[in-house]
């Protein structure tokens, strides 16, 4: 059969339904829940590892750090990866990634063997967030995508959430410290039920409908990772330096409020919950809106700026914590929920694995370094309950980051303002 022929015949094909594009997002979700439990679940053990095992904030930072370093290569391949044996392939790969090094992590109290299921943990749990992006742009091309990202971006932080206030809802699992990372296994277990279930309705939905991203038959030359457009290279940008504030604070934040802001362990998790809470909460909000009316950029910009006061706040008044950490909670709907189906419209689909792969890349090289910087600074100046003002330079270097996010929102808006615009302060789509 010619190549026009299975043209036609993909072109005759029905776009999927929404009752099917809702299912798949729900199991999507269901993968991503699991997944980003298993990234967040070290933030609320800290205390308890630096108590029980005699962790340093250094060792602490390592076990963040060490999920995304293989992340600065292995986003690029699992970029191609997905591009090359398309989505169901991928999920499937990278979620039993998740659950061993979930497993392994558990096994041992030595700092060697916990990092070694934490970088397992890493390699899969960003390649499974980066093609679960991909599988939502594959079944919502065509309209409510932003929408569609946000829901998918909730569920992972309802994960993220579940894990920051498990000391709340599993009191009892934190009086020893194997128990939270068995409970992680079992959230690495729904991962994979998630997988699953997405592998066998995509397969059966590949047959009947026109999708959006398809895999790729020819080689995919690695040049083309330096291809990308100025907005892509600015959200980049972007995506390093806003993250750079939100994920390192989360590892470091509960004991930094028991410490320097004196509450408890619970009210300290809840706290630090409330950036996934209000994510989760705000992130469909913002993609319904993002899909009526537009403006990405500009909307990355106000929510980039949002983050800038909220650690003097946090250091240097004595403003509740409770108000500082609600604008972070906004700012961690709004940006993500722009930014990362802002790339629909600046990459061609066909390269929408590798776009994601390389902007996950640059994220990841950027939490390796700051979870070390700030780890490395709160050691430097001797953090602790009895100095809390050691926090104070890993503080400033949040602030400094912060700054760096907005000037890259700004640079970004200018750019979709003027004649090199994609269409991200104009193009809207229906529900």
């Amino acid at each position: 059969m010619s190549d026009t022929a299975v043209n036609a015949r993909a072109i005759e094909k029905p776009p999927p339904s929404r009752a099917r594009r809702w299912i798949i997002l729900a199991v999507i979700g269901i993968a991503s829940y699991g997944g980003y439990y298993a990234f967040d679940y070290i933030a609320p053990l800290a205390p308890l590892l630096s108590r029980q095992l005699h962790f340093s904030n250094t060792d602490i930072g390592w076990m963040q750090a060490v999920y995304s370093v293989p992340n600065i290569v292995a986003m690029l391949i699992a970029g191609v990866m997905i591009d090359r044996l398309g989505t169901r392939k991928s999920l499937s790969i990278f979620s039993v990634l998740v659950f061993a090094g979930l497993v392994i992590t558990a096994l041992s109290p030595r700092l060697g063997v916990m990092l070694m299921g934490r970088l397992l943990v890493g390699a899969g749990g960003e390649a499974l967030q980066l093609t679960a992006n991909v599988g939502v742009a594959r079944w919502f091309w065509h309209d409510g995508l932003s929408l569609a990202y946000g829901l998918r971006a909730s569920a992972a932080r309802l994960g993220s959430f579940s894990a920051e206030v498990s000391p709340a809802w599993a009191p009892q699992a934190y009086t020893y410290w194997r128990w939270p990372l068995l409970i992680g296994v079992g959230f690495g277990a729904l991962c994979l039920l998630g997988a699953v279930l997405y592998g066998k309705l995509d397969a059966r939905g590949e047959r009947r409908f026109t999708l959006g991203h398809t895999a790729r038959t020819t080689k995919i030359p690695f040049a083309e990772v330096f291809q990308f457009n100025q907005s892509f290279w600015l959200i980049a940008a972007l995506c390093v330096t806003f993250y750079g504030c939100i994920f390192p604070f989360e590892t470091f934040g509960q004991k930094f409020l028991i410490e320097a802001r004196h509450v408890t362990p619970q009210t300290a998790a809840l706290l630090v919950g409330m950036e996934p809470f209000f994510s989760l909460v705000g992130m469909p909000i913002f993609g319904l809106l993002v899909d009526r009316y537009a403006h990405r950029s500009l909307l990355m910009m106000f929510g980039s700026l949002l983050i800038v006061p909220v650690f003097p706040m946090l250091g240097f008044t004595n403003i509740s914590p409770v108000i500082p950490m609600a604008m972070m909670g906004v700012a961690f709907a709004l940006v993500p929920a722009v930014m990362w189906p802002a790339l629909v419209y600046v990459v061609d689909k066909s390269r929408l694995g590798l776009a994601n792969g390389m902007l996950d890349t640059v994220q990841q090289l950027g939490l390796v370094v700051i979870n070390l910087l700030i780890g490395w600074a709160n050691d430097h100046w001797l953090a602790s309950a009895t100095n809390a003002v050691g926090y104070h330079a890993g503080l400033l270097m949040f602030t400094a980051i912060a700054v760096l996010a907005v000037i890259c929102a700004f640079a970004l808006w200018r750019v979709e303002t003027g004649r090199s615009s994609h269409g991200l302060e104009t193009i809207t789509t229906r529900l």
